[in-house]
């Protein structure tokens, strides 16, 4: 079995069971949990707003900390949305989803997406020298952090690789002459699949429910996000 061959075949489905498991296990496990008995009278009943609140409160930094944790705010940003753009605006790729799912959507020209790989990778760039020389956030990084930076720069790195001609029909997809660079796209891919239900990655899809429910908490009792 060729390396394109196995990507596209077991490598895709078992990553992607792997991260359909994987996601469900983590939010099974969350919701199991429970809540702890709190006897002490409301004071407010408004939990879904307050879950809302604090969602959208915290999408910026607080004004205390502004100074110091803006700019690392918005590159966060910059690198989340050029990933997404790169991911779910391009032809190629609308054309996987739709191969795997039937589901598509109108595509952004190419240069967009180029423009949005490039932030990404800056961004990415930038957030990783900010982790190795702030001492803060060296002393606490751990192998989980270094590990999830590489599996999210590798799709971007091995795209690249890929761009050959222009890409503007969804149904005329032109075949990459690359297959083994082609073959590395989708394993990195897989892999980036495989390890978001049980890194740090995972904030992707509980970053939300987190938040939410800390936020229904906190009207519960009446505090300030």
């Amino acid at each position: 079995m060729e390396l394109l061959e196995f990507a596209r075949g077991p490598g895709l489905a078992v990553s992607l069971t792997v991260f359909a498991i994987g996601v469900a296990w983590r939010i099974y496990g969350i919701l199991r949990l429970g809540r702890k008995p709190d006897f002490s009278a409301p004071r407010s009943i408004q939990t879904t707003a307050g879950a809302w609140r604090m969602i959208l409160r915290r999408m910026w930094p607080h004004r205390e900390f502004y100074a110091d944790s803006a700019g690392a705010t918005f590159n966060g940003y910059l690198y989340h949305v050029g990933w997404f753009v790169a991911f779910l605006a391009f032809v190629p790729h609308i054309a996987f989803i739709e191969r795997l799912t039937g589901v598509s959507w109108p595509a952004l020209p190419d240069t967009v997406i180029y423009v949005a790989t490039a932030l990404a990778i800056l961004g990415l760039v930038a957030a990783l020298l900010r982790r190795l020389t702030d001492p803060v956030l060296r002393l606490l990084s751990n192998f989980d952090d270094y590990f999830s930076w590489i599996v999210t720069m590798l799709p971007l790195i091995t795209g690249m690789a890929l761009i050959h001609g222009g890409y503007h029909d969804l149904k005329q997809v032109p075949p990459t002459p690359y297959t083994t660079p082609l073959a590395l796209h989708l394993l990195s891919l897989e892999l980036l699949l495989v390890w978001m239900p049980f890194g740090k990655l995972s904030h992707a899809f509980l970053v939300f429910l987190s938040r939410g429910t800390t936020g229904a908490a906190f009207a519960r009792k009446g505090a300030q996000p």
